[in-house]
């Protein structure tokens, strides 16, 4: 809790160095490194509110602030802070998080969210052919496969019969049966690519051949229509499988349930007792709303949906997965945009079309900044490593300087090399079995190792050209060095030192007293009544226990009870007391009714160290801070330019 509180006053004060650098007013000098006017005057803007201390409302007030704080950034660093893997791995992970936005990321997702949205509007049917290729296929079997679906697509755009040639020709497993019958589908039930091709050819014609993780496809468009809205719908479901546990059919029970709602019982009592799904059985058999080619099962959708009205029921019927009956409950509006882009970016960045989001991000930055592959790198790799990298077992060695060429160029400056890649490739290497062959191992691997190296060169020409992103960064940077730096200096080394609580503890004892206290028992009644009952019972002597137990039962609370000493000016007292050894008068307000006994009245005394270790740790802390300030401003030359002061003054005290 500490960590993010100190990160929010860190981010009202911090500054944006390598803007400010390049105005001309220095306002003050720390060790010969500059602080510019331009800095000051923002931060003094953005936190006037914020500052509660009226004295230091004021430019010089401020400023007193401001030194303390870039003194603290300066001796993170002195002390090498900015080095260490923790520090390193959270700044990367925040600036990862920033950056998506202006590294254009959130604006594909978004967009392939829209174009989800729009698509799964309407169903495509359509049949395809399938011939298989893996990408970690040979060159010469990569352009058979290509030959082959290219002869397959001239004969179907010349008008062959389809069906008939997904019959004889496609690969895919049972094809001629199927002929590649896909039904209808919708956005997201098919690879990307796929889909892609299907909403993009019109009905009747032939698509362009579409390469998927698959292999080469080509699909004919049979019809489209648009997509029935979502349905809620409940089910009771039997499992149509073997279990020793059971000695009942499965069909002939299913068939006794639905004999129960004929005779009247209720389709969520019998969904609890007997249905199977036990997700949907709590909730009375209900599903979560779907449209068509949302479930796996097409058997169960095209029952449900060829109900017409809500409420009503089906007979049982067969699905993929066991007996069921099935009832209408709702048939849904169709949704907005608005309304559903959460839910789409969430499957835009966990499906294939998050290679897509990566893509478009890869060629925008490529496209502003320049990018130049080298020379190539696959044959030297694939003699280079060996087959240990599939199972994060190879043993990185340098590359030799003469073997040492560049892999690629971003921005005409920066240039990756073969090393550069290969401890990438040591880092990264992954200890599951990723990959088949050593060659799509460094293939995926390359890709990574691209797309990371041109997210970064963004990353940190961001700093360069844009000013608020800048500022955020240092904000978070300077934050956490601070965050580090207070904790090892001054937090916990306070928290350590008991010998230097208990001597500070000792020279402020006047601080730590209790004023006067009264030792009571509090009762706060809902009403006068149990008020009342209240009152007697302290009368008669009975304790805290005794009272709760009396007044609070089953049929609820009535009174809260208190005890313990309480100062004068304790919360718990209520408003008015008269302080007086026995039972008070009964105070009300609103619809609380408060009774006080009071057993003993205390004096003013001192504390021990044990009442109030707490406050004086905190307190210590800040003597602790304070002098460790003071010894910062011996150890940092500080200077201010008087003549910027005087400018920023007349500009800012008004």
């Amino acid at each position: 809790m500490k960590k993010i509180f100190f990160l929010a006053i860190t981010f009202f004060l911090a500054s944006n160095v390598l803007f400010a650098q390049k105005k001309k007013d220095v306002l003050i000098t720390i060790d010969e490194t500059p602080v510019y006017a331009t800095e000051f005057e923002r931060v003094y803007k953005k936190n006037l509110d914020l500052v509660e201390d009226e004295n230091q409302k004021t430019v010089d007030g401020y400023l007193d602030l401001f030194i303390d704080y870039k003194l603290k950034v300066t001796e993170a660093y002195d002390q090498k802070f900015h080095e260490k893997a923790v520090y390193k791995k959270e700044l990367a992970n925040y600036q990862e998080q920033l950056s998506r936005f202006y590294i254009y990321e959130d604006n594909a997702t978004e967009d392939l969210a829209k174009e989800a949205y729009e698509r799964g509007l309407e169903e495509v049917s359509a049949n395809h052919i399938l011939i298989l290729s893996k990408y970690s296929d040979s060159p010469s079997d990569t352009l058979k496969a290509y030959q082959k679906i290219a002869a397959l697509r001239k004969r179907a755009v010349k008008g062959e019969d389809f069906i008939a040639l997904a019959k004889n020709n496609s690969e895919e497993p049972n094809a001629s049966e199927t002929a590649g019958d896909l039904g209808y589908f919708t956005a997201f039930s098919m690879v990307y690519p796929f889909e892609t091709a299907a909403y993009n050819t019109k009905k009747g014609e032939i698509s362009d051949i579409i390469r998927t993780q698959f292999g080469y496809h080509i699909l004919k468009v049979n019809d489209r229509r648009v997509r029935e809205p979502k349905r809620t719908v409940s089910h009771i479901m039997v499992y149509d499988t073997a279990d020793d546990t059971r000695t009942f059919d499965p069909k002939e029970r299913i068939e006794e349930i639905y004999q129960l709602l004929q005779q009247g019982e209720k389709f969520e009592d019998l969904a609890k007792q007997y249905s199977d799904d036990k997700g949907s059985a709590t909730t009375g058999g209900t599903l979560r709303p779907f449209g068509k080619g949302e479930l796996r099962s097409k058997l169960f959708e095209e029952q449900v949906f060829d109900i017409k009205k809500t409420g009503r029921v089906t007979k049982p019927f067969k699905s993929e997965f066991g007996w069921h009956i099935a009832r209408l409950d709702k048939i849904h509006t169709t949704t907005t945009f608005e309304e559903e882009k959460e839910a789409l970016e969430k499957k835009v960045k966990s499906g294939d079309r998050s290679k897509v989001v990566t893509a478009a991000v890869n060629n925008k930055i490529k496209e502003k900044y320049g990018f130049k592959l080298g020379d190539p790198y696959l044959t030297f790799f694939k003699n280079f490593t060996d087959e240990a990298l599939l199972t994060g077992g190879w043993e990185y060695t340098s590359v030799p300087t003469q073997d040492n060429k560049v892999i690629f160029t971003i921005g005409g400056k920066e240039a990756k090399t073969f090393n550069d890649f290969a401890k990438y490739l040591d880092s990264n290497q992954s200890r599951r079995m990723r990959f088949k062959t050593l060659e799509e191992a460094l293939v995926s691997y390359f890709e990574a190792f691209e797309r990371e190296s041109l997210k970064k060169f963004y990353q940190n020409q961001l700093e360069k050209e844009d000013e608020k992103y800048a500022a955020i960064i240092n904000e978070y940077r300077d934050g956490l060095l601070i965050f580090d730096l207070m904790r090892e200096n001054i937090w916990n080394k306070a928290k350590k030192d008991t010998v230097g609580q208990q001597r500070f503890f000792d020279n402020n004892r006047a601080q730590y007293s209790w004023d006067e206290r009264v030792s009571a028992i509090i009762v706060n009644a809902t009403s006068q009544q149990y008020a009342d009952q209240a009152k007697e019972m302290l009368q008669q002597g009975k304790d805290a226990k005794e009272i709760k137990e009396a007044l609070n039962d089953e049929t609820g609370v009535k009174a809260i009870v208190t005890e313990g000493k309480f100062e004068l000016s304790d919360k718990n007292l209520p408003d008015g007391f008269v302080k007086k050894e026995g039972v008070s008068q009964t105070y009300v307000k609103g619809t609380t009714h408060t009774v006080v006994k009071v057993l003993e009245i205390l004096p003013p005394m001192q504390k021990s160290l044990d009442d109030v270790r707490g406050r004086v740790l905190s307190d210590f802390q800040v003597k602790v801070e304070e002098d460790w300030i003071e010894s910062l401003r011996n150890k940092y030359d500080v200077s201010v330019n008087k003549k910027t002061l005087k400018k920023l003054k007349k500009k800012l005290d008004k």
